[in-house]
This record gives structure tokens, C-alpha cells and sequence, in this order.
């Protein structure tokens, strides 16, 4: 099974794919937030066979979701209407954690949204 990570921003949207077996995850694109991005995301889905969407879940620091989450909702939403099957994944300074792990790059988003779907895969092998 493959699956498709995302690291929903306000400007831009971070891209990971996993390996055929869903075991690895990683880093594909960053998509402008715009109105081409549910195209586009169906597109790469149609493209990489994806099974499965894991989308990061945003949160504040005490725990309560950050003003971008209602955005994400309706985004999940956009995708299941297009029959994918979408799990959300609590993220939490996920594009911090790629800068310190990679630097400063233009695909700081994309290794976000494949430290979000590793996550998910991470906590899936252990059930």
C-alpha cells in the first residue's frame, strides 16, 4: 500500500510518498496553496497510486488546535469527496524539525510533510 503525506500551509503545501510497501517515506514537492492544489494533489495521487492520505493535524503549543486546522478540515473533506481515504496525524514543528535536520531549503514543507507520514507509518507498524 502507498500513502501520501501532506504538510497543509497557508502559501504552501509540503508533499511526501511512501515506498509500494508503506514502510519509508519521502519528500516529493511543495505545491502552492492556491486553487490548483486539490487537482494537483489528485493528480499525484492518480500518478503514484496512493491508497491513502496522511495529513499533518496542526496544534499550538497548549495543545488546541492552530487557526490553519479549520482550513485543514475542509481540505480532508475536499479529498475524501474525491474517494481517498484520509487520516490525520498530530504534527508539531515538523517544518522546524526538517531545518535542523536538512538546513534551509525551498523543500523544507515536502520533508515536513515525510516527517508527518513517517510518523504515522512509525505508529501503524507498532499496532
Amino acid at each position: 500500500m502507498k500513502y501520501l503525506g501532506i504538510d497543509y500551509g497557508e502559501k504552501n503545501v509540503g508533499i511526501a510518498v511512501s515506498d509500494d510497501g508503506g514502510n519509508l517515506a519521502f519528500a516529493k514537492t511543495v505545491l502552492h496553496n492556491g486553487k490548483q492544489l486539490l487537482e494537483s494533489i489528485l493528480k499525484i495521487c492518480l500518478e503514484e497510486k496512493i491508497e491513502v492520505v496522511v495529513l499533518g493535524e496542526s496544534f499550538n503549543f497548549s495543545g488546541e488546535p492552530n487557526f490553519i486546522m479549520k482550513d485543514i478540515l475542509r481540505f480532508k473533506t475536499d479529498l475524501e469527496r474525491n474517494n481517498l481515504i484520509v487520516h490525520l496525524e498530530p504534527e508539531f514543528l515538523t517544518s522546524a524539525e526538517a531545518e535542523r535536520i536538512q538546513g534551509k531549503s525551498d523543500k523544507i514543507d515536502a520533508s515536513a510533510a515525510a516527517l508527518i507520514l513517517t510518523s504515522y507509518l512509525d505508529k501503524k507498524r507498532k499496532i
